[in-house]
C-alpha cells in the first residue's frame, strides 16, 4: 500500500502533502524533524491521509493535491 498525507502546522496552519509506503515510519521522521521542510516548521499534525494499491495512483494523487485543483479540494474536506 502507498499512502498519501496531508500534515497541518499548529502554528501557522499550513500543509504539507507527502506521500509513502510506510506511514508511521514517515509520520516519526517529520516528528523527529528529519525532514528537510517540516524541520523549521512548528509540530505538525496529521490532517488525513488516503490508501493507494499502487504507487502511480498515490503519485497522481499526491500531485493533484499540491495543484490549485487539489486545495480547493483540501480546503473543501479538512475545514
Amino acid at each position: 500500500m502507498y499512502y498519501v498525507y496531508i500534515l497541518k502546522s499548529k502554528k501557522d496552519e499550513t500543509y504539507y502533502v507527502g506521500m509513502t509506503s510506510d506511514l508511521r515510519r514517515r509520520l516519526g521522521e517529520h516528528r523527529r524533524k528529519e525532514v528537510k521542510y517540516t524541520r523549521t516548521e512548528d509540530i505538525y499534525s496529521l490532517a488525513w491521509y488516503g490508501a493507494f494499491r499502487s504507487k502511480i495512483l498515490a503519485r497522481n494523487f499526491e500531485k493533484y493535491l499540491k495543484s490549485s485543483s487539489g486545495f480547493s479540494f483540501r480546503n473543501k474536506r479538512l475545514v
